[in-house]
């Protein structure tokens, strides 16, 4: 198995220290309603965490919630509530949005409000290294004291100093130094700290769930590419420098952005799409269909018709799997499906053994939902169905797919219901009248009704009469 390491910036063969994967990813800052960036990257560490434990490892997981920050503070002062009830909000949505989209829980999540002790250790243990300093109770991480500074990013220090547009900051001995801990403002929350009533920097307080979490070394630390630098890049230094220990992750794992019509989503484009408004618009498998069929490391480019185009997909999957009983053995042996789905398993364990390459790995359930599918259009026994069925079924949950049949609940689904109805009046011309019912049966069980009239095609909500 092999993993893109961003460190050394080639594919190198995993070796975790112990059976047990000790993973940290970045988490969000919870002032407003996660969007479908977060959703990109939580599905694709999701994924990770669900092959490693179909590999036989056991995965340590945790996840940050940086519940106060500069964006928390200024927020809550607009709304007219503490920063504390803001972030608890939308941490309470976050777990919502999360579970809809069927990502599975990490061990433990903590809050930066509520690590700092450990985050006040960490920086005295700097200060007495001489490798942080007070100035004016705010505390900074002498950047100079680490020859190694930059070794993430790939770019020497003296590179960063001299392309860099850092404000001018009296209170810095070098431009290029980093914020460990703040004084507070007026009106601002805070905690004592021998330095100052203040809070932690963004940076130290990962650095200090680790090493209170998972030790002193971990295997895995994911987030997305627009965290390299300065955020991971300033964790390997004050971790590295504090433990004086070597690597302090052991794989740096990056997973690329996304993008709407060619721009980088942001907030002050306001072009933000929230996860709640694309399960709206498509069902979670559609949406993890969409992230998982490119690779990882690549930008991403969302839109109405790429969506549309995922649930298509995921429809024939649920095609294929429908009618599947978990208990049940093959009845007689099917030579071709027996093959296919063999196949299928081995494709897709190469693909992901070769730095998670979800689009391959797909590629290799796809010929198999073909298979199934082909077969189930010839009427076969449906225990000659199984053992191909259980296979797509295993490995299609070890990418995080429910395979259950999407609830429609809002006028947005409307263009995914007319393209179903296009899709099925293709099948129905190409004579492959099953898979065409199995469309309209599976609207009406969602409530859609269809109703065949010379002049086409036509939905409306409301269940089948009986």
């Amino acid at each position: 198995m092999k993993i893109y390491n961003t460190m050394s910036g080639q594919k190198e063969e995993f070796e975790p220290a112990g059976m047990t994967v000790k993973m940290y990813v970045c988490g969000v800052t919870p002032y407003d309603d996660a969007h479908i960036g977060h959703a990109m990257s939580y599905i694709i560490f999701d994924m990770v965490v669900r092959y490693f434990e179909f590999q036989g490892y056991d995965v340590k997981h945790v996840q940050n919630f940086t519940d106060i920050d500069d964006k928390i503070i200024a927020r809550a002062q607009r709304l007219g509530v503490t920063p504390k009830a803001l972030a608890e909000k939308h941490i309470a949505e976050y777990f919502k949005d999360m579970d809809a989209l069927n990502i599975k829980r990490a061990d433990i999540y903590p809050r930066a409000t509520e690590e700092i002790d450990k985050i006040v250790e960490v920086i005295a243990g700097l200060i007495a290294q001489d490798q942080a300093y007070v100035s004016d109770g705010d505390v900074y991480f002498r950047v100079g004291t680490d020859p190694d500074y930059g070794k993430l990013s790939h770019r020497p220090l003296d590179d960063m100093m001299a392309g860099a547009r850092v404000e001018i900051d009296a209170r810095k001995e070098n431009p290029m130094d980093f914020a460990l801990w703040k004084a507070s403002k007026p009106g601002e929350p805070s905690w004592k700290s021998p330095w100052s009533d203040g809070r932690p920097g963004w940076h130290i307080e990962c650095s200090a769930m680790i090493l209170k979490y998972l030790g002193e070394r971990i295997d895995i630390h994911g987030g997305g590419q627009d965290l390299v630098f300065p955020h991971h890049e300033n964790e390997i230094a004050q971790s590295e420098s504090f433990t004086n220990k070597l690597p302090f992750v052991r794989y740096w794992m990056h997973n690329g952005l996304l993008q709407l019509g060619g721009e980088k989503m942001s907030k002050s484009l306001g072009n933000l799409i929230s996860i709640k408004e694309a399960l709206s618009r498509a069902s979670a498998d559609a949406l993890r269909l969409f992230v998982l069929s490119s690779h990882y490391r690549a930008p991403l480019t969302y839109s109405d018709e790429t969506l549309l185009a995922a649930e298509r997909g995921i429809e024939r999957m649920r095609f294929a799997v429908e009618g599947y009983a978990p208990s049940e053995a093959p009845a007689e042996a099917n030579t071709a499906l027996h093959a296919a789905a063999q196949d299928a398993r081995a494709r897709f364990v190469a693909a992901m053994d070769d730095d998670f390459n979800t689009a391959a790995a797909l590629a290799a359930l796809f010929d198999l939902v073909r298979e199934i599918n082909r077969t189930k259009e010839q009427n076969v026994a449906a225990g000659a169905l199984a053992e191909a069925q259980a296979v797509l079924t295993e490995l299609a949950g070890v990418l995080g797919f429910t395979l259950r049949a999407a609830q429609v609940e809002e006028v947005a689904a409307a263009p995914f219901i007319q393209l179903l109805i296009d899709v099925r009046r293709e099948l129905r011309t190409a004579r492959q009248y099953a898979l065409a019912d199995q469309i309209r049966k599976q609207l009406a069980d969602l409530g859609v009704t269809l109703e065949d009239r010379p002049e086409g095609t036509v939905w409306k909500a409301g269940k089948t009469r009986s």
